[in-house]
C-alpha cells in the first residue's frame, strides 16, 4: 500500500471525526488544536502544543494547516536529538519554532500543495512539498523527508496532513552549508569554500538573501584550472577574478528546480546573465555548457544546486 491511498486516508478521517465529535457532544465540531489532543496517535504532538503555549494557533477561526506528526516521529527527533521528552518539552522556545513550522495559513489539501515550490510556514524560513512513491513528502530545512502517512483530515478550522518525521527548520546559511560540505565524506566543495574566502564572499553569502546558488564541485574547478592553464594557487590569488567568477554563479532570489526559468536569461549578482535549457543544462556567456547534477539543498537563506562546471562570464 502506498503513503497516499487516498481511500484508506478517507477512512480514516471520517472515523477519526465521528469519534471526536462523539466526544465531544454532537453540537461540537472537532479543530486542529481537538485532533491534535484526542488522536492516539499525536500524544506527544499534543503535549508539545500546550508545552509551548500553542493552543490558541490551533483553536482559532482563522483556517491552517498542520502538518502532524505522530508519536514515533516525535520518539524518532528525541533519539536524533540526545534528548528525552521531558528535555523536549520544557525547551518552549525550540518547541515554539518547530510546531510553528508546521503550520501554514490557509487550508491546503494536498491536491493543492505547491509541489516543488517552497512552502512558507507561519515560524519563518520554508521546506519543499514533492510526490514521492505515490504520496507526498517534504523536505525541511535541514535536508531531512517527512512524508505524509494520512492526508486531508478536514477540520473545522483548516486541514492536516499526519507526517513520519517531525520537519526541523534550517540551522545553516548557503555558506555554512558549503562548509559542511566541504567537511563531508566525500567532499564535494573544498575548493568553492576556499574560493569563497579568498574573495571575502563568505560573509556576503550569509546575508539574509535568499540566494540561488550554483555551487561547482570539486571536480568542477579542476577542470577550470585545467582549462585556463592555472594551478589552484594562482586562481585563489586573483581576488578581482574570484568575485567577478563566484558571483557570476548567485542569483537574488529562491529559486528552486520547479521555479528554473527555462530558455530564459537568469540575472546573477555578477551583473551577467546564463540561461539554463529543458535539459537542465546551464549555457554561460562563453557559450560553455554546464549540468546540474543535484538540486534543491535547501538553506536558511536560499539554496543551493550542484553543478558540474565552472560557469564564466564575459
Amino acid at each position: 500500500m502506498t503513503i497516499w491511498n487516498r481511500r484508506a486516508a478517507l477512512s480514516a478521517s471520517l472515523a477519526l471525526l465521528a469519534g471526536l465529535t462523539a466526544c465531544g457532544g454532537s453540537d461540537d465540531t472537532p479543530n486542529l488544536l481537538t485532533l491534535a489532543k484526542a488522536d492516539a496517535r499525536l500524544g506527544i504532538l499534543g503535549e508539545a502544543v500546550s508545552a509551548a503555549g500553542l493552543e490558541s494557533a490551533l483553536s482559532g477561526s482563522a483556517p491552517r494547516t498542520l502538518l502532524a506528526p505522530t508519536d514515533a516521529a516525535f520518539a524518532s527527533l528525541l533519539n536524533e536529538l540526545g534528548v528525552d521528552k521531558a528535555t523536549l518539552l520544557a525547551d518552549k522556545a525550540l518547541l515554539t519554532a518547530v510546531l510553528s513550522y508546521h503550520l501554514v495559513d490557509g487550508s491546503v489539501t494536498a491536491a493543492q500543495l505547491p509541489l516543488g515550490r517552497p512552502v512558507e510556514p507561519l515560524g519563518g524560513g520554508y521546506f519543499k512539498a514533492e510526490s514521492a512513491d505515490g504520496g507526498v513528502a517534504f523536505t525541511d530545512g535541514r535536508n531531512r523527508i517527512s512524508r505524509v502517512v494520512n492526508a486531508d483530515l478536514k477540520l473545522s478550522n483548516g486541514v492536516a496532513h499526519v507526517v513520519d518525521r517531525v520537519l526541523l527548520p534550517a540551522n545553516r546559511d548557503v555558506a555554512a552549508t558549503a562548509v559542511a560540505s566541504s567537511t563531508a565524506s566525500p567532499a564535494e566543495f573544498t575548493v568553492l569554500v576556499e574560493a569563497l574566502q579568498a574573495a571575502g564572499l563568505v560573509g556576503a553569502l550569509q546575508a539574509s538573501g535568499p540566494f540561488t546558488v550554483f555551487a561547482p564541485t570539486d571536480a568542477a574547478f579542476a577542470a577550470l584550472l585545467t582549462e585556463l592553464g592555472i594551478d589552484k594557487a594562482a586562481l585563489l590569488a586573483n581576488t578581482t577574478l574570484l568575485t567577478q567568477v563566484l558571483t557570476y554563479h548567485v542569483v537574488p532570489g529562491l529559486v528552486l528546480k520547479a521555479q528554473v526559468p527555462v530558455g530564459t536569461a537568469i540575472s546573477t549578482l555578477e551583473g551577467s546573465p546564463f540561461t539554463v535549457g529543458s535539459d537542465l543544462r546551464i549555457t554561460d556567456e562563453r557559450g560553455r555548457t554546464a549540468g546540474i547534477s543535484a538540486t534543491d539543498v535547501l538553506a536558511s537563506n536560499g539554496v543551493i544546486h550542484v553543478i558540474d562546471r565552472v560557469i564564466l562570464p564575459n
